[in-house]
């Protein structure tokens, strides 16, 4: 055994507070979400030529045939210079076309073209395959519980947000400051 090995080995000291694993829920759902994630489009870019970002995209293209990048980054949680960016390749690519909101000339819409509807399709037998595997060790009604309370969790976000610059406020007012300056700047 390495030096490196044994000490990654030794526990930590008795008084220090850690993380119990087996009980955190966020760690489950990073980790089930980064493994999906990156089988995905492991498996997408392979077979289909794309990542899951435009597969993500692809998905709200989909339902609602014309998105905005902002509204991509509100639903998905992706970074919006990302899905712009995402926007550009799919576009080169013919998936989209862009073009300026009839309702708001500064704001540009990605419109699904015929391939991007053809290639959504395609990838969402794979995705639902996907999704029927992994929820094969649960029953119905578990699937249903599941969803309800995933659903209820992500609905609970913002509050997360709000409760977290709360204790940053309280913990560390100097970052608070600074986040909060760093805001306004962004905001002029």
């Amino acid at each position: 055994m390495t030096a490196r090995s044994s000490r990654a080995k030794k526990p930590a000291p008795e008084n220090a507070r850690v993380l119990d694993l087996d009980r955190y829920t966020v760690a489950y759902l990073v980790w089930t979400a980064n493994k999906l994630s990156r089988g995905a489009s492991y498996n997408y870019l392979k077979v289909f030529g794309v990542g899951v970002e435009t597969w993500r995209c692809l998905v709200l293209l989909a339902i609602h045939n014309s998105v905005s990048a902002q509204q991509v980054s509100q639903v998905m949680g992706m970074d919006k210079a990302s899905v712009s960016r995402c926007f550009k390749v799919m576009q080169a690519k013919g998936l989209i076309l862009m073009g300026l909101d009839a309702s708001d000339g500064r704001v540009r819409i990605a419109t699904l073209t015929p391939k991007g509807r053809t290639l959504h399709d395609q990838i969402l037998e794979m995705a639902l395959e996907r999704e029927r595997v992994l929820l094969s060790v649960l029953n119905e009604s578990d699937r249903e519980t599941l969803l309800r309370l995933l659903k209820r969790v992500h609905e609970n976000l913002a509050a997360v947000e709000a409760a977290t610059a709360g204790y940053i406020a309280r913990r560390y007012p100097r970052a608070a400051r600074a986040r909060a300056r760093a805001l306004e700047d962004a905001a002029e």
